[in-house]
């Protein structure tokens, strides 16, 4: 019997190919440009966060931690703090995303899967041009045109929801609401936020218009070859596709309703205390102080002004930090593999 003998060689080890990339001057000139690009932005923000930290740090030093607890805004006697107006700028963007979010997210399904064609253009044309009108122009309608047809909805709000405690409003006589003092629900925060949420609500719009159009076909005539019905496929495939975008829609308006300024300064009545009853007169925001005090501040005033444009300064740099990175994580631009 022949046995043949069948000898194994060694696999002999195989060397990735090392892959060169060739780089010309096209991409040079452009990797310099961007990278040119980057650190122009970083180095702005940076000075300007120095320009802010150096012309504060005569108040700060005044203050001190306490700075971030006093309600008071009497720089002349030493006696000024931001817990009252960061609380009220919050409470302010806080009302107007509440406003702007359900808006936005309606405005953008619509133009991305119920708009006609022939429409759809039109619209997104329209909303970006909202969100080029200037504040100045929101804030006058507010105060002239709004605020009077607003304060019937407070009057409901506060009767038949006062339980509630945001929406308590003290001296409010239920059994005779005209009884009440004169102006308790006007120039409140509640209008505000109203204005400063329409003001917002195309810049949500349109991140999250966006990201919906980017849901994969795939998966939507997928969704509706199942038997899902428009509303079906809008909940199960567009929704959760735009999550991400839905977020950092939030987040960027959110940013933007911290930073207003003009609007909240014509509608709102500054009172320098914590006041968390949305519907009362009187609150005031960061921004609405600087634009206010500025003008008749005195040297030490102006640098207790610079500080507190130093902590809306960073507080906006976080919230549109985190909106970006979001973003940036979301789903957006993902193809489908059906």
């Amino acid at each position: 019997m022949n046995t043949t003998v069948v000898e194994q060689r060694p696999e002999t080890d195989v060397a990735a190919r090392e892959i060169r990339e060739r780089v010309g001057i096209a991409d040079l000139i452009f990797r310099g440009i961007t990278r040119t690009s980057g650190i122009t932005v970083l180095t702005i923000m940076s000075l300007v966060g120095l320009f802010l930290a150096y012309r504060a740090s005569e108040a700060l030093r005044a203050q001190g931690f306490k700075f971030l607890t006093d309600q008071a805004w009497e720089p002349d006697s030493r006696n000024f703090g931001i817990a009252a107006i960061l609380f009220g700028t919050f409470l302010i963007a806080l009302v107007a995303i509440t406003v702007a979010v359900p808006l936005a997210i309606g405005t953008a399904l619509y133009i991305s899967e119920y708009a006609p064609r022939r429409s759809k253009q039109l619209l997104i044309s329209l909303v970006d041009l909202m969100a080029a009108v200037p504040s100045i122009v929101y804030g006058l309608w507010g105060l002239f045109l709004l605020q009077g047809r607003v304060t019937g909805i407070s009057r409901w709000l506060t009767t038949y929801f006062g339980w509630i405690p945001f929406l308590h409003v003290d001296g409010f006589d239920k059994a005779d609401p005209l009884a009440g003092p004169a102006g308790t629900l006007t120039s409140s925060t509640f209008i505000a936020g109203i204005v400063v949420g329409l003001m917002v609500t195309p810049i949500a719009t349109s991140v999250m218009r966006e990201v919906f159009s980017q849901a994969p076909a795939g998966e939507r005539e997928g969704a509706l070859a199942l038997g899902a019905t428009k509303w079906g496929m809008i909940r199960s495939v567009v929704l959760p596709f735009g999550k991400g975008g839905i977020i950092g829609g939030t987040m960027l308006g959110l940013g933007r309703a911290l930073g207003e300024t003009i609007t909240v300064y014509l509608i709102i009545s500054p009172v320098f205390s914590v006041q968390p009853h949305i519907l009362e007169t009187g609150a005031s925001s960061i921004a609405a102080t600087i634009a206010g005090k500025y003008g008749a501040a005195s040297a030490f005033g102006t640098s207790a002004l610079f500080a507190a444009g130093l902590a809306l300064f960073l507080v906006t740099l976080v919230v549109n930090f985190v909106a970006a990175s979001i973003v940036a994580k979301s789903r957006s631009g993902a193809v489908s593999d059906a």
